[in-house]
């Protein structure tokens, strides 16, 4: 007899029995689809975040001019990316012309010194005889004339010689502040015109962040409140709010945060950056980011319910509303309770109804908690 009869009779015969003894037959147990472990929300306490992008520029900058005309430039002593401090020398223009009118305007002083001496001697006598008729009024009058002619002339010598002073001092360009040279345009031999810029200087090194931001976001930023800034090679700097636009920009639509950086870090100015501004922080329902399936452009995710006994538990397909985004959890705004059960990750593969195997064996949840 075949193994194939003998099995069959065997059945018969345990079918006839099972019959004799009254008791009906039960039909196997469905089959799980899938060996899942379940998960349920937490609550998280995540920072409030406002992102936004913009460009980075120098918080201030200084440009340097030459305040008089007409000379060369002699001695360039910084170029572009040179640190100075306050009060370094940048530049040096031709002083030879100054110098030579120096001694000139120093030769006029002195003898505008002796001029003087002269009146004052000759208004001394003048003042002695008054009165006695040696002299006559008219000749008083002149040495009293020539004594106050005297001095308004010395002045105007050592007015002259000042300013010949100062001119010379001119002629070499300091830093107003420390910082960093940005950019140069003088040459070495060029003659300078006044007011024409010749270097560029980044104060005190320091760059801002300008986040650009929307009416909305505008009326939750403030002044003070910390924030990310990150490169386009991923690096991540720490920022302070240190001042808002007071206006909206009429063709964006958009203000301006201006987002303090350190001065040691990476950024250079002109670079753009995404970041955030951290309002405040709130708490968050959470689930790891495995636990949500996206069907249909809709978020979904799947409960673990109807578990009868001797049978394997029952998967419902819920729609929920997601938020935040924080690592690889995700925030839960609506559609699902803080002690449901739902599946932690291959949801993908199951549908409404589905019966599931539970393990608990590890799954690929996060870990760490944001």
């Amino acid at each position: 007899m075949s193994y194939t009869l003998k099995r069959t009779l065997s059945l018969l015969l345990l079918t006839a029995a099972l019959l004799a003894d009254g008791r009906p037959l039960q039909a196997a147990p469905p089959a799980a689809v899938l060996t899942v472990q379940t998960v349920s929300p937490q609550t998280h306490t995540w920072e409030v975040l406002e992102k936004s992008s913009g460009n980075i520029a120098p918080w201030q900058e200084s440009i340097v001019a030459a305040e008089i005309g007409g000379l060369a430039i002699v001695e360039l002593a910084v170029d572009v990316g040179s640190v100075v401090q306050k009060g370094q020398r940048l530049l040096r223009l031709s002083q030879t012309g100054i110098q030579a009118s120096l001694a000139q305007h120093r030769a006029n002083v002195a003898k505008a010194k002796a001029s003087l001496a002269e009146a004052v001697a000759n208004a001394k006598r003048a003042r002695a005889v008054t009165g006695s008729g040696a002299l006559s009024e008219q000749q008083i009058k002149q040495y009293l004339t020539a004594e106050a002619v005297g001095r308004a002339t010395l002045q105007a010598a050592e007015a002259a010689l000042q300013m010949e002073e100062v001119r010379l001092q001119q002629t070499t360009l300091c830093a107003a502040d420390a910082g960093i040279i940005s950019s140069r345009s003088a040459t070495l031999g060029s003659v300078v015109q006044p007011g024409v810029e010749l270097f560029r200087l980044v104060r005190q090194g320091r760059l801002e962040w300008r986040a650009e931001l929307t009416a909305e976001q505008l009326l939750q930023v403030q002044v003070g409140q910390k924030a990310r800034v990150r490169l386009s090679d991923g690096q991540e700097l720490a920022g302070v709010v240190r001042l808002l636009a007071p206006t909206l920009d009429a063709g964006t639509r958009k203000a301006i945060a201006y987002v303090d950086l350190p001065t040691d870090s990476p950024a250079r100015a002109g670079m753009f950056a995404q970041g955030e501004i951290i309002v405040s922080s709130a708490p968050a329902l959470v689930l790891p980011h495995a636990a949500v399936v996206l069907r249909d452009g809709h978020s979904y995710v799947f409960q673990v319910i109807g578990i009868g006994e001797g049978e394997h538990p029952v998967v419902k397909q819920r729609k929920v509303t997601t938020g935040r985004r924080n690592g690889d959890w995700v925030e839960i705004r609506a559609g699902l309770g803080e002690t449901a059960q739902v599946v932690a990750s291959g949801g993908a593969f199951l549908k409404q109804g589905d019966r599931v195997q539970l393990t608990d064996a590890p799954t690929d949840q996060p870990a760490t908690t944001p």
